[in-house]
């Protein structure tokens, strides 16, 4: 993992060195792990930032917290880390304008999601400075994955295979929805656990798989992102598990659900659920490099038009260390689809307080066309109690 960041750092210095751009002020904690291989566990919502600074001519600049420097210091490959206090002169600020230096020509930022405190800092510290968006410069490398992030990709899906297999085997008439959610947790972290050793840059990945779980069941499944409850299952229930905030392993995350009803299903709720498997059917037939991502989120809508639904906002979205990234599957997105694209491609309709119908898999694109990442059953699911 050190290897590939190291090797995507210098692939950047060259990007940017070829358009001109000398230093960049990277905050997105997607971005550093990409690039620095660490993340740290105090966040900017505990008003710490972490950076690392990106100069096209020397060697990059971590700046972290001290209380999480040992870890960092570990996980990273880049050797300058400087270190700030909350008391005292040793502030994020000073640490920031001694890597920067005196006079910064242009400071480049990720623009849409640089943090406000650090952003506000610039403005007020170099007020002549031109702030720039190096997004765009660090979105382009990220849409193409290498065969070890392709890897790790995979090795995600098996862990959300074995998430989606037990929340499967966890509904029945009676049982809880927070009781799936449990059984979720613990298999993917036990399968997460199977790919770590406790050796190296290893020992830094949490197996524990986590964050609130996306599931819905009854009529409350067309509400889309409503959390696990202690509601109860009943016969013919549509239960939707989602896993695109939970299916993830050494920061690489996917895309991930599935639609499930118990005991049987009614056959309004089962024409829903079909059209919702076709559609997504239909987008993933149509991958194959040199079409625009757009003609995927056209292969749904023409199947849900035909059944009779409002087509959605997008078809899928691509996926990579960060939840969303580009570029999309939806109307307007002429980006051409490459080999090494990977993206979470989705069949979904809701119909209000009635039901649902859903599924949602990951894909990459291949030379000929693509591969799957996810894998569960991609047809009408039917528990036996």
């Amino acid at each position: 993992m050190l290897d590939e960041a190291k090797a995507r750092t210098v692939a950047l210095q060259s990007r940017m060195k070829d358009q001109g751009t000398q230093l960049a002020v990277f905050t997105d904690e997607s971005s550093i792990a990409y690039l620095a291989g660490f993340w740290g566990y105090l966040g900017i919502e505990f008003g710490r930032p972490t950076m690392l600074v990106v100069n096209a001519d020397e060697a990059p600049v971590v700046i972290t917290p001290l209380m999480e420097s040992e870890m960092v210091g570990a996980m990273t490959w880049v050797e300058d880390v400087r270190t700030w206090e909350d008391m005292g002169q040793r502030t994020w600020g000073r640490a920031l304008a001694g890597a920067l230096g005196d006079k910064p020509d242009k400071i480049w930022v990720e623009r849409s999601s640089i943090p406000a405190i650090v952003r506000n800092h610039l403005d007020d510290t170099y007020p002549s400075v031109p702030i720039k968006d190096i997004s765009p410069v660090l979105g382009a490398m990220r849409m193409i994955k290498s065969p070890f992030e392709i890897q790790v990709m995979k090795e995600a899906g098996q862990i959300a295979g074995a998430m989606m297999k037990a929340a499967h085997g966890s509904l029945q008439q009676g049982a809880q929805e927070y009781e799936s959610a449990l059984a979720v947790i613990e298999a993917g972290s036990r399968k997460a656990a199977s790919f770590l050793t406790d050796k190296g840059w290893d020992r830094f990945v949490s197996p524990m798989i986590h964050n609130l779980q996306i599931l819905q069941s009854g009529k409350d499944t067309s509400m889309v992102h409503r959390r696990a409850s202690v509601r109860q299952y009943q016969r013919a229930d549509p239960v939707y598990f989602c896993f695109c905030n939970m299916a993830q392993f050494k920061q690489y995350k996917l895309g991930f659900d599935r639609m499930f009803h118990i005991g049987e299903v009614h056959d309004d709720a089962a024409r829903v659920q079909q059209a919702a498997i076709d559609a997504q059917q239909a987008a993933i037939a149509a991958i194959r490099p040199g079409i625009e991502a757009q003609d995927l989120a056209a292969a749904a809508n023409e199947v849900y038009a035909e059944r009779g639904y409002e087509t959605g906002y997008r078809t899928g979205r691509s996926i990579g260390v960060a939840y969303l990234e580009a570029p999309e599957l939806k109307t307007g997105d002429t980006t051409i689809l490459q080999p090494g694209m990977t993206f979470a491609v989705d069949g979904g309709i809701s119909i209000d307080g009635v039901t649902a119908g859903r599924i949602g898999d990951s894909v990459v694109v291949t030379e000929t066309g693509f591969d799957y990442i996810t894998e569960y059953p991609r047809t009408l699911l039917v528990t036996d109690s």
